[in-house]
């Protein structure tokens, strides 16, 4: 991404990500066609849960940020081998990180569900789907760190097999253990999450083989598997406001889910149906701007940082004009999309309602994640996390709840709430990110990868 036409170069690196994104959601769109064929509660309590496993998915993909920026800048400035000790050191955090979030989501599952307001039926589903989805997030977190490291390296074909891998066993354990085929008791929702489970873990396994061999760009070496001081101190220095970024952004899902549930087990249905539909946008957006990241960490370790502005400016707009075809697609018939997952009549109006009011702003929502994409590229993970913030906490929440219930409008006023923050942080993000605060590179206070080596062999 460091020379050569721009725009063939995000092609090149965005596709495999679009394609892997893509299988990611699909397996998602899975779990809950599958869940669909048992109960509209069942399907209520996956969509219940699914914010608080991007709580954590959030989580895994914040710890990970710093290594997309220290390893593309490294890769850029030519200093390969400290790159691979970033990677060593991502590996080492991001299990550290894993292993406590899901000890504390197991312990605390119970008030967990009660805080989301899941009753009844509802509740029963949720926690058989809670308890298996806390013991997977080592595997996720390990899959984040491969996918961010080549990433880094600038291969992303080699993610996206990986991410097909995990999507086809996904597809293809599902109905197997949601509604128990063969010798395999039916399992409803907690089917789901063990058929996810078994993917992750496989896929987690044949990631570390193919950072180990080496032949793809980087190479995770036995050597450097422990704590660098030096780097690790980078490295959490870099990653924590994205993980905090990740935990605000994840937590406003799952608040904005728990007063969804007081609106009842339909409309919490079709919000859920509607967020799997919206979550194929983010496909696309969070493809191009993980892209970008890589091409901004390059350049500015090149020292290029007017082609780096180039590089983001080219993927904004094209990503704005894409996801503006796929809305209008949706927009043109909704409950048709709804109707793709579940047969229930009220579902779908509630459903056909949400998506004619949120599915208009998926462009400027895509754009936004480009441009925190190149800011984490550049390592600036706290001006993300900025916007992040003032997105759901200082524009969705505040008139999302104004226009739900002081003013009577409902569950329609939290999804005006959603669109509106949408709009107003894209055009904060656009003029963060022409004020240029960003174009100095994060590794000139990394030690030079002599002094690396000394630190890790000791």
């Amino acid at each position: 991404m460091t020379r050569g036409p721009i725009a063939p170069g995000i092609v090149a690196l965005s596709w495999p990500l679009v394609v892997g994104n893509l299988l990611q959601t699909a397996y998602n769109l899975a779990d809950m066609y599958w869940v669909g064929r048992v109960s509209p509660e069942a399907v209520a309590a996956v969509s219940l849960m699914f914010p608080t496993s991007w709580l954590f998915i959030s989580v895994a993909m914040g710890v990970t940020a710093s290594t997309v920026a220290l390893v593309s800048q490294h890769i850029g400035a030519g200093a390969d081998r400290t790159a691979e000790r970033v990677v060593a050191q991502s590996l080492l955090l991001s299990i550290v990180v894993a292993t406590v979030l899901g000890s504390l989501g197991y312990v605390g599952r119970h008030p967990l569900l009660w805080a989301l307001g899941a009753e009844g039926a509802v509740y029963r589903e949720a926690l058989a789907y809670a308890e298996v989805l806390f013991l997977s997030l080592p595997f996720t977190f390990v899959f984040f760190v491969f996918r961010s490291s080549l990433r880094g390296a600038g291969d992303t074909r080699t993610a996206m097999w990986l991410v097909v891998l995990s999507a086809g066993l996904n597809v293809v354990l599902d109905p197997i253990f949601i509604l128990g085929w063969g010798p395999v008791d039916a399992m409803a929702t907690q089917g789901a999450a063990v058929a996810t489970l078994i993917a992750r873990a496989v896929t987690a396994l044949v990631g570390l083989a193919v950072l180990l061999d080496g032949r793809r760009g980087i190479r995770l070496r036995l050597s450097d598997l422990q704590i660098d001081t030096v780097l690790m101190r980078r490295v959490v220095t870099i990653g924590y406001p994205a993980t905090l970024d990740g935990l605000a952004r994840s937590f406003a899902a799952v608040l904005l889910a728990a007063v969804i549930a007081r609106f009842g087990p339909i409309i919490t249905a079709a919000y859920g149906i509607g967020l799997r539909l919206m979550s194929v946008s983010w496909t696309v957006s969070g493809a191009v701007g993980q892209a970008t990241a890589t091409g901004v960490g390059q350049n500015l370790g090149a020292e290029r940082p007017d082609r780096a502005a180039t590089v983001t400016w080219w993927a904004t707009a094209g990503t704005v004009v894409l996801l503006g075809g796929v809305s209008l697609a949706v927009l043109a018939s909704p409950r048709w999309f709804m109707r793709l997952f579940i047969a229930d009549a009220a579902v779908i109006a509630e459903g056909g309602r949400m998506l004619r009011i949120v599915a208009p702003v998926w462009g400027v929502l895509g754009g936004l994640m480009v441009i925190q994409g190149a800011f984490r590229g550049a390592g600036r993970t706290r001006i993300s996390m900025a916007l992040s913030l003032v997105s759901r906490y200082a524009i969705r929440f505040p008139i999302g709840l104004v226009l739900a219930f002081p003013l009577g409008w409902g569950v329609t006023g939290m999804w005006l709430g959603l669109s509106i923050s949408g709009v107003g942080a894209f055009l904060l993000g656009i003029w963060w990110f022409r004020r240029g605060d960003w174009r100095q590179s994060v590794i000139e206070s990394t030690p030079p990868p002599a002094v690396t080596d000394r630190a890790v062999d000791g």
